[in-house]
């Protein structure tokens, strides 16, 4: 059997190489693809043929990718997200809104914001299917990670449409329980004496939040975690001070804000898309519906929020 060549190589090889790269182990791999696991090691190893190159190496912990294998990773994932974004693209042909729209946002406002809007969406558009990506981190629009992305800072890149569609108020909380048996706080300095929920791993976004707030490091918290759903949980638990959206905080009765006058912080938010979907129906109907969602979510005017804004 001819082997393939460089030029030729199959995207089925680079899909299996990527996923013993995610799985450590050909039957990882197989499970996760759906294959068989000789399929996944006769890929394998015509991809490492093909390339010249030798991939993995079997330890007693599995395959272990070796230099090479690591420093094609970032391609054969771009040749992913590419693959993804056609398969949506060429699904959204057709009569009508129909077709897949992959969606990413932050963990907070992907589960706690975005449900209503994509429900009402879909209930309009019934032949429309989200995919919904929950992460903080800011996935690349340009190597079609996602179709839409929702972003609490402004995009940078070019070839994106961006609207800026509100202002979410970040400030203190805690549950009123809390308050009740530890007391309420009257000054930042009194917060060295509550418990204190905040992050484990610091960010360049928490270094240049913290000059708002002093006291808000992490060997001051009792209660530490880098998702923001866990600290909202927490919050919401009377496990301590925390900060939370307002708008979220509204919706719990019990949720308190306080020292409002010694912090208030706030966050851009910016709904963007790459240009080239502009005359896409399933994203530009998603795009608008989110715009509006996220207007009416923070009490902004709904005025002007379609794509073309």
């Amino acid at each position: 059997m001819t082997q393939p060549t460089a030029e030729s190589i199959g995207w089925e090889l680079y899909r299996s190489y990527l996923g013993v790269l995610s799985e450590g182990s050909l039957s990882g791999a197989a499970r996760a693809l759906g294959v068989t696991q000789p399929t996944v090691g006769r890929h394998i190893a015509a991809l490492e043929h093909a390339l010249g190159l030798t991939l993995f190496t079997r330890s007693q912990q599995g395959l272990l990718p070796t230099e090479a294998a690591l420093a094609l990773r970032p391609y054969a994932q771009a040749m992913q997200h590419s693959a993804a974004a056609l398969a949506r693209a060429a699904s959204g042909h057709g009569e009508g809104v129909r077709g897949t729209v992959r969606v990413t946002a932050s963990e907070v406002i992907g589960v706690e914001v975005l449900p209503p809007l994509l429900a009402q969406l879909q209930a309009r558009h019934p032949g429309l299917t989200v995919e919904l990506a929950l992460s903080n981190r800011v996935q690349d629009l340009l190597h079609r990670e996602a179709d839409i992305a929702i972003r609490m800072t402004e995009p940078r890149q070019e070839a994106l449409i961006a609207r800026r569609v509100s202002v979410v108020a970040l400030g203190l909380h805690a549950h009123a329980s809390y308050l009740q048996a530890q007391g309420t706080p009257a000054s930042l300095a009194d917060l060295a004496h509550h418990r204190l929920i905040g992050f484990d791993l610091e960010t360049p976004f928490i270094r240049a939040a913290r000059k708002a707030l002093p006291p808000w490091r992490r060997e001051a918290f009792a209660l530490r975690s880098d998702s923001d759903l866990a600290q909202l949980a927490l919050i919401r638990a009377g496990g301590g001070i925390g900060i939370c959206q307002v708008e979220l905080a509204r919706r719990t009765p019990q949720l308190v804000r306080v020292l409002p006058q010694q912090f208030n912080a706030a966050l851009d938010t910016w709904v963007v898309m790459h240009e080239d979907l502009r005359n896409s129906p399933r994203c530009r109907h998603t795009f608008d519906a989110l715009v509006a969602g996220l207007l009416q979510y923070t009490g902004q005017a709904e005025e002007g929020a379609g794509v073309a804004a």
